[in-house]
């Protein structure tokens, strides 16, 4: 068995495995093995990593199962202890993964990590997609120590300390293969979006730990797939949101929450119709909520499943807070702000 597989899943991107693998390979060829899983793609990846890029290892997939069950496929021919998912719009640095293994081996308590993120357009700045640590509020808002919804803080050291998450990003996540396996991988069902949260939260009902670990650094681009402000990636976010509090939240709480969403989506419905004007986005809300209510009784085996192993209904990184109250009207627009 391996001791590390770097793991880049790709999706006719060509332009971005020339602009970031030689990075990756240079900077983890001496501590990992580097793979690249290719859903199906139609442009020339595969060429590519052919002719420029020999020595990474390719899996080829046999149609485009989206990120998570993208990985699931992938992740079934790799035998190594620790597996990262790497996005493909990712620059590494030198030595990265090493502080990543060196917690991992002397903390067996520990299930994912992740480092730090900061863009790859400004590197004084956080990246939106997972900073350095990801949170949820009480209902269901992700985010991060250095970015509350569009707000993304320069990074002045002030996150550098590592800490307990509640979910770490699926832009760069170490995960235990042990770990990843016994929870049955990423839930291939969300296609992609919230599945790394979902998968985190699963751990932690567990009694794993999630940890982002800030001494190592890479650097971000995001949105490489479905940009911001992309109706289907509206869709997905507002579905498979609905569908991990459905999957993972304590049963005295459950309907609680889902209640104030209903009221909380219809507001971010109107919002996008009535102030940005956006018929399509709005659809995308509504469209998201709806066919969390048409499958959500194909998660009943899951919930129920993952509440019997539950060993504590206080999920660490799980706030009690709202982040749309503190962002919103309290106008707290950073992580060291948030208070409650």
């Amino acid at each position: 068995m391996e001791k590390t597989a770097v793991v880049i899943l790709n999706w006719n991107g060509a332009d971005m495995l020339r602009r970031f693998l030689p990075s990756v390979v240079r900077h983890s060829a001496a501590d990992a093995t580097v793979y690249v899983a290719d859903n199906a793609s139609t442009d020339n990846s595969c060429q590519l990593l052919a002719t420029e890029f020999p020595a990474v290892k390719l899996i080829r997939l046999t149609e485009n199962y989206g990120f998570a069950e993208g990985y699931n496929k992938a992740l079934q021919h790799i035998e190594a202890e620790y597996m990262v998912l790497l996005n493909s719009d990712v620059e590494v640095t030198r030595h990265w993964l090493r502080p990543l293994t060196k917690f991992m081996d002397s903390h067996p308590e520990a299930a994912v990590c992740q480092p730090k993120l900061l863009s790859a357009a400004d590197h004084d700045s956080f990246e939106y997609a997972g900073a350095s640590g990801g949170f949820i509020d009480r209902y269901g808002y992700p985010y991060c120590r250095g970015r509350l919804f569009d707000t993304v803080e320069r990074d002045n050291g002030q996150y550098d300390r590592p800490c307990r998450v509640l979910w770490a990003t699926g832009a760069a996540l170490m995960v235990r293969s042990a770990d990843y396996r016994a929870a049955g991988g990423l839930d291939g069902r969300f296609f992609a979006h919230c599945e790394e949260i979902d998968l985190c939260w699963r751990l932690g009902i567990l009694g794993r730990q999630v940890w982002c670990l800030p001494e190592s650094v890479v650097y971000h681009v995001g949105g490489g797939t479905l940009p911001k402000g992309n109706p289907r990636k509206t869709f997905l976010n507002f579905r498979n949101n609905l569908t991990m509090l459905y999957k993972n939240l304590p049963a005295d709480e459950l309907r609680h929450v889902l209640r104030v969403r209903r009221w909380l989506d219809w507001l971010a419905a109107a919002e996008m119709l009535v102030l940005k004007r956006n018929m399509a986005e709005c659809r995308a809300v509504l469209q998201g909520r709806r066919a969390f209510y048409h499958w959500r009784r194909q998660f009943d085996h899951d919930r129920s499943s993952i509440q019997a192993q539950r060993r504590s209904t206080d999920d660490l990184g799980r706030t009690r807070l709202s982040l749309l109250w503190q962002y919103y009207v309290r106008g707290r627009r950073r992580f060291s702000q948030l208070k409650g």
